[in-house]
């Protein structure tokens, strides 16, 4: 990866002359102090942003990296998955000297006009979880050479930022080889989740699978990486008539409100529809019944997160991809008597 060059010093005359407006009520909105329209303040932030400004006592700290603070931005804080991946995170940042500062966007994707208040005045370099920051966002940081990793997304094209994901694929080809091969289930549905990355690596093991076996059955469902969601596409499908041998969800989430639905409707798990899952987050061995899923090592993501930014802000250096390997684990949830159940 290349070295990552300096940020250019924009100055506070540079903002001023881009918005058309004086350095005083450049400093007025920025400061919040004194009155400024609405349409003025609205044009120096855009200026700010489109700039790259940092103001001055926060440019003193950008020069020295002495901030010791590693931004971390999640679109939420909440759920077993999140909280292994912030115990690794929060334990490398820890070994190096380093302090967290954790931001969550609730959902949302921040963009150059919905700024983000994670920069260089307060952190010394970024680990952003998925689209939490929208493409030209990153581009414009990337530019201004702000250390970055980002989790489970592949940077935008030409841009190259650190990036740390599963062996989605494969880990989703050896579940539908179980299920497939082990088992001889046919009608296989598949709870992903639209428009998210590990997902659309899982679904694609989920089909490739599927035309390895020469299976025409296909049934493709959005759980949303959510229980609430997942329970609510299976109830859907069971009050259709519509009821598959066996159900892979593309997370630990979205199975458990799979296995929900189906024992609600007075049916059983395995017996009448098999459950599997993927990340095999803490409390999957201790569900009725334990849940077969592949493993992901969550918390070995964040620590590889906080050791590649870390690494990129010491020596400019890091590596583009890397690619954390998965396990299946068989537990009961699949119809198998258990075998490798514990963690």
């Amino acid at each position: 990866m290349p070295k990552s060059r300096e940020p250019q010093r924009v100055r506070i005359e540079d903002v001023a002359e881009w918005a058309g407006v004086s350095i005083a009520t450049v400093s007025r909105v920025l400061n919040k102090t004194g009155r400024v329209t609405e349409e003025t303040a609205e044009l120096v932030r855009e200026a700010v942003e489109e700039l790259g400004y940092v103001p001055h006592a926060a440019a003193r700290g950008l020069a020295s990296r002495k901030t010791n603070t590693l931004g971390i931005i999640f679109p939420e804080i909440a759920g077993l998955f999140f909280s292994a991946l912030l115990r690794g995170i929060e334990a490398y940042v820890a070994e190096n000297g380093y302090q967290p500062l954790l931001y969550s966007t609730q959902g949302k994707k921040l963009s150059r006009h919905n700024p983000l208040p994670l920069n260089e005045g307060n952190c010394d370099g970024l680990i952003i979880f998925t689209d939490s920051l929208d493409e030209s966002y990153l581009r414009q940081l990337h530019e201004r050479g702000f250390p970055m990793v980002i989790l489970h997304r592949t940077p935008p094209e030409g841009v190259n930022i650190p990036c740390i994901t599963f062996e989605n694929k494969q880990g989703a080809r050896q579940m539908m080889e179980h299920l497939l091969g082990v088992h001889g289930y046919r009608r296989i549905a598949f709870l992903g989740a639209e428009g998210v990355e590990d997902s659309t690596w899982r679904e694609l093991g989920y089909r490739e699978a599927l035309a390895a076996y020469d299976v025409s059955f296909g049934l493709i469902g959005n759980g949303k990486f959510l229980e609430p969601a997942a329970r609510h596409v299976v109830q859907g499908w069971l009050a259709d008539g519509i009821v598959p041998e066996a159900i892979f969800a593309a997370d630990d989430e979205s199975a458990r409100g799979a296995i929900a639905a189906i024992q609600e409707s007075g049916r059983t798990v395995p017996q009448e529809i098999a459950v599997v899952g993927f990340d095999d987050t803490l409390l999957a061995q201790y569900w009725s019944p334990p849940l077969t899923t592949v493993r992901a090592p969550i918390e070995e993501a964040g620590r590889a997160a906080a050791a590649q930014l870390i690494r990129l802000i010491r020596t400019g250096q890091a590596d583009p991809l890397t690619l954390l390997p998965t396990e299946l684990i068989i537990r009961r949830s699949c119809g198998c008597p258990v075998r490798n159940s514990g963690r």
